[in-house]
């Protein structure tokens, strides 16, 4: 099954702007914005965290909710800089993941993030 997003950079910029850390924790996972916080919070980072989160919960074919949290989902790096996408054991074994691969992209104040996912 495959997922996509499509956010606008400045929309995540604001929340940045306006919420803070309150709008960073509500997504993303302590080593995330670890990762992040070594890029400043570069909103078009930011941005391409979100869409990928989102992105695999289409994938999944559920929304952000009860059954799939954004912090289910965890992003990091390869060392050759390929973004990885790393989901919860225990929501792996729910929804029958065997694997998952993300890309994404930022152009034209815009994030992307496809997120294709392999069932057993």
């Amino acid at each position: 099954m495959i997922g996509i997003d499509l956010v606008k950079i400045s929309r995540v910029e604001r929340a940045i702007e306006r919420y803070g850390e309150k709008f960073l924790a509500r997504f993303l996972c302590e080593s995330e914005r670890e990762i992040l916080a070594h890029k400043a919070y570069a909103p078009r980072s930011v941005a391409g965290f979100w869409a990928a989160k989102e992105a695999c919960a289409k994938a999944l074919g559920v929304g952000i909710g009860d059954r799939l949290r954004f912090v289910d989902m965890c992003l990091s790096y390869a060392p050759t800089n390929a973004p990885l996408l790393k989901l919860d054991s225990r929501k792996c074994a729910e929804f029958g993941v065997e694997s998952l691969a993300v890309s994404v992209s930022h152009d034209g104040g815009f994030a992307i993030a496809v997120v294709a996912i392999k069932y057993s």
